[in-house]
């Protein structure tokens, strides 16, 4: 396949699309990435695009879904924009990934391999989130890979809360930079999401 000199890209939200089938559907259940139609792909391809970019397709889990859950503010929008909101169709940030994986609710690793090859056929590219400073407070790298995220101090904490977050691990605390919206609890600052260097950026 050959690279074009100025690449169109398509972005889709996909949770809210899957949402959006699932009723259009008339599925009766929610919608994986296998019940996306071959007529929209080759729409998509008519159109003319090279990419198509499919957000938040990854991984999440308890800590970010809870701080989606618990904001008020972003709870009245999310009301104003699904009347029939329940705790399920709040899902989290979809950059506050605990895992490079596909959950099973949207079809699991095999359905985004499945949907690449569909793409693929039809001339168009796969493209996927992958923010490299971020991932949520119960990512599994929290605890066993601390050396991947930016260290911080009160100092920092202090100057620039929006920045930094005290995360527990292994019973001791420590601040780390984040990304994200914070919230506080208890007398600790959470986020959505918090900063990290993959180990490659940090030689």
């Amino acid at each position: 396949m050959a690279e074009p000199l100025y690449p169109s890209l398509y972005q889709v939200n996909t949770r809210v699309w899957l949402t959006e089938l699932a009723r259009t559907l008339d599925l009766g259940r929610r919608a994986t990435l296998d019940d996306i139609p071959d007529a929209e792909l080759d729409r998509l391809a008519r159109m003319g695009f090279d990419w198509v970019w499919f957000l938040s397709v990854w991984q999440t889990g308890p800590a970010g879904q809870q701080i989606s859950r618990s904001n008020s503010e972003w709870r009245r929008e999310f009301e104003r924009t699904l009347p029939d909101l329940c705790e399920e169709d709040i899902a989290g940030s979809g950059f506050a990934i605990t895992s490079y994986t596909v959950p099973p609710r949207l079809g699991g690793d095999a359905a985004l391999a499945r949907l690449r090859e569909r793409l693929r056929a039809r001339g168009l590219r796969l493209m996927l989130d992958f923010v490299p400073n971020h991932t949520a407070l119960d990512n599994p790298w929290v605890e066993h890979h601390p050396e991947y995220y930016v260290g911080g101090t009160e100092l920092e904490l202090a100057c620039a809360p929006q920045n930094y977050t005290w995360v527990k691990r292994g019973g001791a605390t420590c601040c780390s930079r984040m990304g994200g919206t914070r919230t506080f609890r208890a007398g600790r600052i959470l986020c959505s999401s918090i900063t990290a260097i993959p180990p490659r950026r940090r030689q």
